[in-house]
């Protein structure tokens, strides 16, 4: 029997289908997976550059009969593009090690702000999966036969399970492929807007002669504040427009070194192209009068008005490649909630408002358990709402924006503050300033506008998890006083430690090693009250029955720690310092002690791994692992806690090694 017929039969798909397990050991491996601007623009950018497919479709339909201020609303829509984007450009620089709008509302103004924050960038990133997904299956069947509607949500379904696979096997596996896609769209779409300007310079003077006319007898007809209330309404309801901007300061940890100019460029591609295309497009519905067409969407329109004058076969070969690459990007655009959800979810974990275990990475070093959340629970949200756009379009926007208003909100504080002595502030105090005022206007309009029509769903459901997520907080921070009673025994240990050296002094023997031995093998987690506790229990029900001690700790690398080299190396030299010190204090009580460490993303495959070379050295070795024991056993405790100790076990039982779990009780 070869190795290969060893291997479980999950273990060979898994490997089939996700790929190989990467080494955290490995100094490349940051190099590797992480993303130049380029591939950033196509990961991070596709979710703000899909919106141009329909935010400035719903702003010009807004204007009713009064097209010609569209000139006004793309005007504005720029503005604001490059007002959000050079605002994240100060959030970059002051936080380069990325978290967005989460850790911006968390250190500068409350952790409870930021968790809020964090809570409602959650549900808009589930709401980007499943809304665009289900806009690009919208797209996609309108150019099938009807009879093929039927299946519609099953695509829709299909498609997310798609990108789950893809996130699952890695960042860069996951972006690659929609390289082509993301091109194709860049490349028809500003040819169209360059061919819409180009077709009408002649007629440009007539053109903006003919808009200032129709201005002035609008305003006589609306009053000035009349047509201005038309035009705030219009650019509220093209808010889809600013989506994704935020992005790029969530995703920095996956970016290539330098990663602060990584993001810069990166923010720099996503701004540009996405207010070209949005100003574009705008300008080209008033240049070749594009109205609304029953079942068809503006661009369509356009794209038809635009070529009508063309050799009929060239003219369906470029509305069609146009109109796939828009409805493909649409899926394209659900890589960002992907990419970004999971790590929002990780940094929420990590400070203890999510379960940790959302924090953990997997084999291919993603967070698996965030993308897995992501989505189910998109696939849920679709199957709920019969993959409808109408419906999930209502829900959307409004969330980011309460991020967006928070974070400019934090940055105003921080300049405010730093104002002495920081250089330049009045003018980041006025970038920031000003964004806090467009975004703080198109939340509440949005809120306003789409609040009876279902908007408060959204809010209630953000306000279920902002609940939820205090529940959890509260619940690590009773476990942490319970586990505070045990932090006695770290300064007990160290005095006897002291006390024993200091009595047997230079006169005490090397102790000689027997590998026969009984010896006690136990699990760490750091010189801490847990260790001690399982260390004291096994001194005093074992007594004088073990000769070796050996302490296992196992560094585990999650989300918080896979930031570059010097992290994990630090964490490393950590994890052995600790473990050194239950070896010191057993030597100095005259046993044989030594430790094994190792780093890694699995605790279990470490604690296997080093288990299988103990057992060959020392063949008398019994296992030992404390496991903490709640008042009350539920299925809350059981999600927040991992409960390593007993997927340990049960990994040793299957392979014979004998292993005790004693508990802590709290």
């Amino acid at each position: 029997m070869n190795d290969d017929d060893k291997v479980p039969l999950f273990s060979k798909i898994k490997h089939l289908l996700i790929g190989d397990a990467r080494s955290v050991s490995d100094p490349s491996i940051f190099h590797k997976l992480s993303l130049i601007a380029f591939f950033a623009w196509v990961g991070l950018g596709a979710d703000g550059l899909s919106s141009s497919c329909y935010g400035p479709e719903e702003a010009f339909l807004a204007l009713g009969k009064h097209s010609h201020l569209g000139v006004f609303v793309a005007l504005g829509s720029v503005i604001t593009i490059f007002v959000i984007s050079a605002s994240y450009h100060q959030i970059i620089k002051l936080f380069p090690t990325g978290g967005g709008g989460y850790l911006v509302a968390s250190k500068l103004l409350s952790p409870t702000v930021g968790m809020v924050s964090g809570s409602a960038l959650l549900i808009d990133y589930l709401l980007t999966i499943t809304l665009s997904v289900a806009s690009g299956a919208d797209a996609i069947f309108s150019f099938l036969p009807a009879t093929w509607l039927p299946y519609k949500l099953t695509v829709a379904v299909l498609g997310v399970v798609i990108l789950i696979w893809l996130n699952l096997r890695g960042v860069k596996e996951s972006v690659l492929p929609l390289v082509p896609i993301f091109l194709i769209f860049l490349v028809t779409h500003a040819f169209a807007i360059i061919y819409a300007i180009a077709t009408h310079a002649g007629s440009m003077p007539e053109v903006v002669s003919k808009t200032i006319s129709d201005v002035q007898s609008t305003g006589t007809e609306m009053g000035t504040f009349g047509m201005l209330f038309l035009i705030l309404r219009a650019y509220s309801m093209g808010a889809g427009t600013f989506t994704g901007i935020e992005a790029v300061s969530n995703g920095i940890p996956i970016l290539r070194e330098p990663k602060v100019k990584t993001a810069t460029h990166t923010m720099n591609y996503m701004a540009i192209s996405l207010a070209v295309t949005v100003a574009g497009l705008m300008t080209a519905y008033l240049l070749f009068n594009v109205g609304l067409v029953p079942g068809k969407t503006l661009n369509a329109v356009l794209f038809e008005n635009m070529t009508s004058g063309w050799v009929p076969g060239a003219r369906s070969a470029f509305v069609l490649l146009t109109l796939v690459s828009e409805a493909v990007l649409l899926f394209v655009a659900a890589q960002t909630g992907f990419l970004d959800g999971p790590r929002v979810l990780s940094n929420m974990a990590l400070d203890r408002w999510a379960p940790t275990r959302f924090a953990s990475l997997n084999d291919r070093l993603v967070t698996q358990n965030g993308i897995l959340m992501m989505g189910i629970a998109s696939i849920a949200l679709m199957i709920y709402s019969g993959g409808s756009v109408k419906l999930l379009v209502i829900f959307y926007s409004i969330n980011v924006f309460i991020t967006f208003t928070l974070s400019q909100l934090g940055m105003v504080r921080h300049w405010w503050l730093v104002r002495g002595s920081e250089g330049h502030w009045k003018k980041k105090l006025f970038i920031n300033g000003v964004g806090l005022v467009m975004t703080t206007f198109i939340l509440v309009s949005v809120v306003i506008l789409k609040f009876n029509e279902g908007g408060w769903l959204t809010i209630f459901i953000t306000g279920s998890l902002v609940a939820l997520a205090v529940i959890i907080k509260r619940h690590y921070k009773r476990t942490g006083r319970l586990l505070g009673r045990l932090a006695g025994l770290v300064d007990i240990a160290e005095a006897d430690r002291a006390r024993y050296e200091t009595k047997r002094g230079l006169r005490r023997k090397k102790q000689e090693v027997d590998p026969k031995a009984k010896t006690a093998v136990l699990f760490v987690n750091g010189f801490s009250g847990t260790g001690l506790h399982t260390l004291f229990t096994i001194m005093r029900v074992f007594s004088g029955i073990y000769k070796n001690f050996i302490f296992i700790q196992i560094g585990l690398i999650d989300s918080g720690l896979f930031k570059g080299v010097e992290e994990i190396e630090q964490h490393k030299a950590h994890i052995e310092k600790e473990a050194g010190r239950y070896v010191s204090y057993m030597r100095a009580h005259g046993f044989n002690a030594e430790s094994r460490t190792a780093i890694g993303v699995d605790v279990v495959d470490e604690s296997t791994r080093i288990a299988a070379e103990i057992v060959k050295s020392y063949p008398r070795s019994i296992f030992f692992a404390g496991q903490l024991v709640f008042p009350e056993d539920t299925f809350f405790t059981r999600w927040l806690h991992n409960y390593s100790a007993f997927a340990i076990q049960r990994v040793f039982y299957h392979r014979g090694i004998p292993i005790l779990i004693l508990p802590i009780r709290l």
